[in-house]
């Protein structure tokens, strides 16, 4: 069920029918290579979202890009937000979201940039007493590549009409640059690590996508969604212990 499509009338029973689960799917606008679209990422993660739905009964968010994708403001296309404006949105729309009636907010990744970001943004929650419980599923595996096999192969499943294979370069553009391997070697990390491997905005090897392997792969991601979902919707721990420390916090 998709928040925009219900009608105000239809919502109640919808967060009945969820059991008070909400999925986010989380992207972003950026370039994808030469030949996939700017919006692979927010595709995928909607896909993956509503075959999951399908599987088990949940109310999916609409579309949320804005995270951190500061790494390619270069590139054309790209909508880049400030980091304390994304965490502050981020943060609204999660308590709009419990504010019409679910609790258990599922934050649902298919943008490799917020890898950083949402292990924060969940200690963040710690800041303050809330009335819900915010979880971050596992990773669908199309954040392994960027505009490679995976991501192109999920397009090529979703919106086959946005991919330009004819574009796919094949002189290794997608091979990682190492321009910063002394200080990986060393376990050094600075802000710049993906420009410096893949300033075309382009990492793997997109030639051999195909759009069965992309069927494959987002039912594979949609059914481990639909487990964790079950899971969620059973779980009584999580609010139990958040509230058990808050209520601790408040006598410090």
């Amino acid at each position: 069920m998709r928040w925009e499509d219900l009608t105000g009338d239809q919502f109640e029973q919808a967060v009945a029918a969820s059991q008070g689960v909400c999925l986010v799917p989380l992207s972003c606008i950026e370039r994808h290579g030469h030949h996939a679209p700017l919006g692979t990422d927010m595709f995928i993660a909607r896909a993956v979202c509503e075959r999951a739905a399908q599987l088990e009964p949940v109310i999916i968010f609409p579309d949320f890009i804005f995270t951190q994708i500061l790494e390619a403001r270069h590139c054309i296309g790209t909508i880049a937000i400030q980091p304390e404006l994304i965490l502050q949105l981020l943060e609204n729309i999660c308590r709009e979201i419990a504010r019409n009636g679910m609790k258990k907010i599922v934050l649902v990744n298919a943008h490799g940039g917020n890898q950083s970001l949402l292990p924060f943004f969940l200690q963040s929650q710690l800041a303050s007493q809330r009335d819900y419980v915010v979880y971050l599923t596992a990773e669908p595996k199309f954040a392994t590549d960027h505009a490679g096999l995976t991501e192109t192969s999920a397009l090529l499943a979703i919106r086959p009409d946005l991919i330009h294979m004819a574009q796919v370069p094949s002189d290794g553009e997608g091979a990682p640059r190492q321009r910063l391997a002394h200080l990986a070697a060393q376990g050094i990390l600075t802000g710049i690590w993906w420009y410096a491997d893949h300033p075309t905005h382009y990492a793997g090897e997109a030639l051999g996508a195909t759009a069965e392997g992309g069927e494959a792969m987002l039912n594979q991601a949609a059914v481990g969604l639909a487990n964790a979902i079950r899971t969620i919707k059973a779980d009584a721990t999580a609010k139990a212990l958040q509230d058990a420390f808050y209520a601790t916090t408040q006598h410090q």
